[in-house]
């Protein structure tokens, strides 16, 4: 047996639940490894994170333990659950908290959202469910990251049936809570009518910056946590001296509502942390527009570029 085989037994055993992911449960350096780690800390268990870009051979050989192509990948009780789409579907349908002895989540406890849909809405509407292929239903979904669907499909089982105007719309239990207090209108726009949707549930939206103005705001004094997501060894090539490296303990003490600008290389992975910030209920976070490659050509040039 391989070392990196062992250890993968090893971790598998020793944890209840064991997550391979990218990046880290801080920091998810990918939207499926996040989503993977919202629904486990929904349900209040420990979780036990491995980085797999930390190490390409745990990369490969974790697909081949568990012959899935996929990261991230969970297993619980010993027990390979699969990828995030997985763990979503059994966290809304409740087996997983039965799978890691907790009560109930956001599902089980769920009530009928309160839906709108407008004359005009309920209008547009009308052809299309009359047409609608037998057993199939109007569905409207608000999945985690808030993504709305309206669209046909089979019934499931404990769906909410939410009668509005002339039209019934199913919900699932799990999309219930996101849902709630959700206005369906049709409007006219530039581009032509369309189905618009308003959610008070929505969180805030990561927001761009760019580095001209982050050196304005810097310049004003203005109160700006700065934080640097590269590693350490890209932090040795170049960096920007007001920003902290991003780790476990960066945000201790950091107000929700406190400005916050994140930055990376070229502004990929500082805009997944962004996004992973907004999810855990920050209100005010900007991604820097081109990383600290853009603060090198168009700010200050004594930066040094890679």
């Amino acid at each position: 047996m391989s070392d990196t085989r062992q250890q993968i037994e090893e971790l598998i055993n020793n944890n209840q639940v064991v997550l391979f992911m990218k990046g880290t449960r801080s920091f998810p350096q990918c939207g499926f490894s996040a989503r993977a780690i919202e629904v486990f800390k929904r349900c209040g268990v420990q979780i036990k994170d491995v980085n797999i870009l930390a190490d390409g051979g745990m990369r490969q050989a974790i697909k081949d333990y568990s012959n899935w192509p996929t990261i991230p990948q969970a297993y619980v009780n010993g027990q390979f659950i699969g990828g995030s789409d997985i763990i979503l579907e059994m966290y809304e349908s409740g087996e997983l908290q039965k799978l890691l002895g907790v009560q109930g989540g956001d599902a089980a406890q769920a009530k009928a959202p309160n839906l709108t849909v407008t004359a005009a809405a309920q209008a547009a509407f009308a052809g299309a469910v009359s047409g609608a292929a037998s057993g199939e239903v109007l569905r409207f979904d608000v999945s985690p990251t808030f993504q709305h669907d309206l669209f046909f499909g089979p019934v499931v089982k404990d769906d909410f049936i939410i009668t509005a105007g002339t039209l019934t719309v199913h919900v699932s239990r799990g999309a219930a809570p996101r849902a709630d207090g959700v206005t369906i209108d049709f409007v006219e726009g530039p581009a032509g009518a369309g189905f618009k949707i308003e959610n008070p549930n929505e969180p805030a939206k990561v927001r761009s910056l760019g580095v001209k103005e982050l050196k304005a705001k810097l310049d004003a004094g203005e109160s700006v946590q700065l934080f640097d997501v590269r590693g350490e060894t890209e932090r040795a090539i170049a960096k920007l001296a007001q920003a902290k490296p991003f780790d476990d303990k960066a945000l201790a003490g950091v107000a929700k509502n406190a400005t916050i600008v994140l930055h990376c290389h070229h502004g990929g992975r500082s805009r997944t942390a962004c996004e992973r910030l907004v999810q855990d209920g920050f209100t005010n976070v900007f991604n820097l527009t081109g990383g600290i490659d853009a603060w090198s050509t168009d700010v200050d040039s004594t930066v040094p570029r890679y």
